[in-house]
Order: structure tokens, then C-alpha cells, then sequence
């Protein structure tokens, strides 16, 4: 499917709109009815597509947006392109495929996390949580943990969902990948109780850090 049309992609997607995927997604902030097998095998036959994900982009539909994360190639992005797209990423799901499978992978990855670990806005904040999040687990040199520790410690409590939840995300992570931290990761979870009530469903780990701490460690010892 060589030089497609934003038209043609935007009719394909308009095709697999299906109401029940819609009233799903809409439960969890997503505003598309594609399901994302279907959004998954459209983007396998278009393959890497820079230029028409870069449009599709700009057309400011949910699933449109899903469909150019898929496609586009990460590393061309400059680093307040990327940081414009993430402002503009509406939608959890955006967000969350945004930043692991375009910002991760690029260049500019280190200094947008510094920029939006410290920006107002709790959503893009999240966003620097969460690639701080990656870098825990598996590029830890250079972080000051016990800092990090004493950040959460002080602002997840009262943080907004979005990124109390990325916060608790990198709690559990200290816990889980370094053992001289792993005790105090778990104290702070258990004093400030954030997530203990979620509802987790069987065979599923809760994200209360202490029980996904613990249970990780199991299962690697």
C-alpha cells in the first residue's frame, strides 16, 4: 500500500469502528471504537510510513493517532516535536503508546524526560515518570535513588491520578530491581496506602507496591 492517502487510511479506520469496542475503550478515556488487533494488522500492512504517520497525526483522531505510533519510525522525531506531540496526546492510550514506543526509542529520550518530570501539568509529568520508570529498571547509573524515593515519599499521596500512578510505577520498580532500597520502597508504600483498595482481578498482581514488590522479588528468587 506504497504513497496511501490519510483519506484511504481514514476510511479503513472509519470501516472497523465497532460501538462495543468504543463503549470499552470510553470507560478507560479512550475515545476510538477500533479494536486494536484490527488497528494492529492495518498497521502491519501499511508498514513504516514516516510521512503519512506524521499527517495522520495532525487529523487529531484517537485511532488515527494509535495508527501512526504503529507506523511511524521513532528516531526522526526532534525533541520539541515530540514534546508538542505528547502535549497534544489527549487520550491515555496516546500517551502511554507515545512515550514506549516513540520516545523510548529515541534520542532525545534523557532530556524530555528531565523536561517533563518537572512541568506542571501532572499528565506530561506521568510521561517523566514513566520513562524515569524505565530507567530504574534497566539503566540505573546516574539516578539518584534515594532522592527519587524521597520525591514520591513526599507528593504521591496527593498526586492526580495519572501520574500518582506513574509515581507508584517507579516506587514498585526500586523496590523490585535494587535490594538496598527495597525496604524503604516497601515502608513507603505501606505508610501512604496509595492503590491498596484497587481492584485487582484473579491471577493478576496488585499495583500496591508493597504486594507487587514483594511478589516480583519472589518469582525472580
Amino acid at each position: 500500500m506504497a504513497e496511501t492517502t490519510v483519506a484511504e487510511v481514514m476510511a479503513e479506520l472509519a470501516a472497523l469502528e465497532d460501538p462495543k469496542a468504543r463503549e470499552v475503550n470510553e470507560r478507560h478515556g479512550d475515545d476510538h471504537g477500533v479494536n486494536l488487533g484490527k488497528l494492529r494488522e492495518l498497521a502491519k500492512r501499511l508498514k513504516t510510513q514516516q510521512e503519512l504517520a506524521r499527517q495522520l497525526w495532525q487529523t487529531d483522531d484517537t485511532a488515527a493517532r494509535l495508527l501512526a505510533i504503529l507506523i511511524c519510525r521513532p528516531k526522526p522525531f526532534q525533541r520539541d516535536e515530540l514534546d508538542l506531540m505528547l502535549r497534544q496526546a489527549r487520550t491515555p492510550k496516546v500517551h502511554d503508546w507515545l512515550v514506549n514506543y516513540v520516545v523510548k526509542k529515541n534520542q532525545h529520550s534523557e532530556q524530555l524526560r528531565l523536561i517533563w518530570s518537572a512541568d506542571a501539568d501532572p499528565v506530561v509529568a506521568s510521561a517523566g515518570w514513566a520513562l524515569t520508570t524505565e530507567r530504574v529498571a534497566k539503566n540505573p547509573e546516574g539516578l539518584d535513588l534515594g532522592e527519587l524515593l524521597d520525591t514520591i515519599e513526599a507528593q504521591m499521596k496527593g498526586a492526580p491520578d495519572r501520574l500518582q500512578w506513574a509515581m507508584n510505577h517507579c516506587l514498585a520498580q526500586i523496590g523490585i530491581e535494587h535490594a538496598e532500597h527495597r525496604t524503604r520502597a516497601i515502608d513507603i508504600g505501606e505508610r501512604l496506602e496509595v492503590l491498596k483498595d484497587y481492584p485487582t482481578p484473579p491471577n493478576c498482581t496488585s499495583p500496591f507496591a508493597p504486594i507487587w514488590i514483594t511478589e516480583m522479588v519472589r518469582r525472580q528468587s
